[in-house]
């Protein structure tokens, strides 16, 4: 069972509090264009990246998003749903790209535009 600590897309609070020998800490955040979620939680030893996103209560939260297919990571680095997570990990949901940046640049190219962001991008 997972025991959450935060509910909040807002400030994310730190937990603070003792923690049993046979307890983790970590985090899950998830992001779509207009809204980003971290919870942290208190799992059991041995739980794996597949079974915290479970029993985080995004899947439901976030029924049309696909969470059994979506590509994970931790702390930055992708990573398998059966990785054992440990103390203080940082659990990662990503969502596809829309677009691949290749493919991007080339539409942008063909339009005689560039990507460039500031004062000196290119204006539609």
């Amino acid at each position: 069972m997972i025991h959450s600590l935060i509910h909040s897309s807002a400030e994310p609070k730190r937990y603070t509090g003792n923690l049993a020998m046979s307890e983790l800490r970590i985090e899950i955040v998830f992001a779509l264009p207009e809204r980003q979620c971290l919870r942290a939680f208190t799992v059991p030893l041995d739980t794996t990246v597949g079974a915290a996103i479970s029993e985080s209560g995004l899947p439901e939260e976030f029924p049309g998003f696909d969470f059994g297919r979506a590509t994970v990571g931790v702390w930055g680095s992708e990573t398998e749903r059966g990785r054992v997570l440990r103390d203080g990990d940082r659990v990662e949901i990503y969502r596809p790209l829309e677009l691949d940046p290749r493919e991007a640049r080339r539409r942008f190219a063909l339009a005689g535009r560039t990507m460039n962001v500031g004062e000196n991008a290119d204006q539609d």
